[in-house]
């Protein structure tokens, strides 16, 4: 591109040889034909030899007419380019400090449960038993299997109050009528509402006993119970009184479920009139 390069000031001027103009004025024309074609090439020649020289004075006269003209620059954009903005760094938020671990609010243990209090068994309470309807069945046994006699009993009697469609209306009974070293004569007794008038084979029907009696509680096993009846002579020796051969085991737990060493028994011993 012209525009790139420096503009020139200066053109060459073309190779000929040196000529002199004469004046035609004075000469001898030449024969028609060449003073014809001499006027006529004359104007032409003299334009082409006063070719340079007019374009010499032109160029003195206006140097800058044949020098390159640079490009003029683009307008600038009436909107100046705005740089792009810089990405605003992002607002640091501050980090939240650790949680501190807060001690878990610490309960106060629970006091232990105050220990139920439970009431001294009676022993030797006096008390009255009442009269109740029953149904019974005798048996026998000896000390060695006294409780699996008693047991056995009690099954007997409370199938048969489930063939006759009666439910026990209070705590099964054993009432003791005899007894000796080998051992001894009972009956099972469970109350009931009412006696029917049919009963099974074996089972009879009738009244619990009555009367004042004085009141002592076992827990524990039926063997351990050697020791309580041991305390109740004891007693009973030391308060002057005198039983009656009959003895009566209230079983407050049932006999047939409970475990023998989780047994709770009232024991009731009716005294004989003072003398």
């Amino acid at each position: 591109m012209l525009g790139s390069r420096a503009p020139c000031r200066y053109v060459a001027r073309p190779k000929s040889r040196p000529f002199r103009l004469d004046p035609i004025e004075g000469a001898a024309p030449a024969a028609g034909k060449t003073v014809s074609m001499q006027r006529l090439l004359m104007p032409r020649f003299l334009l082409r030899r006063a070719a340079p020289v007019l374009a010499l004075m032109l160029l003195a006269a206006a140097p800058g007419v044949f020098a390159q003209t640079p490009a003029s620059p683009a307008p600038a954009s009436s909107e100046t380019a705005k740089p792009p903005e810089a990405a605003k760094p992002a607002e640091a938020v501050p980090a939240a400090p650790p949680a501190t671990a807060q001690p878990a609010p610490t309960t106060p243990a629970a006091p232990p449960p105050a220990a139920t209090a439970q009431p001294a068994d009676p022993f030797g309470e006096e008390t009255t038993l009442t009269a109740r309807p029953v149904l019974s069945l005798k048996g026998t046994a000896n000390w060695d299997t006294a409780f699996e006699s008693i047991t056995d009993s009690f099954k007997k009697l409370f199938a048969a109050l489930d063939k006759l469609g009666l439910k026990a209306s209070g705590a099964p009974l054993v009432v003791y009528t005899s007894t000796d070293d080998t051992g001894f004569v009972y009956r099972v007794e469970v109350p009931v509402d009412e006696v029917p008038k049919t009963l099974p084979k074996d089972v009879s029907g009738g009244k619990s006993p009555e009367g004042k009696v004085l009141k002592f509680v076992h827990r524990g096993s039926y063997d351990s119970m050697d020791n309580t009846y041991e305390a109740i002579t004891n007693h009973l020796d030391d308060k002057k009184l005198e039983a009656q051969d009959t003895f009566i085991e209230e079983y407050t737990t049932d006999p047939l479920k409970t475990a023998e060493d989780k047994l709770v028994i009232n024991v009731f011993v009716p005294l004989k009139a003072p003398k």
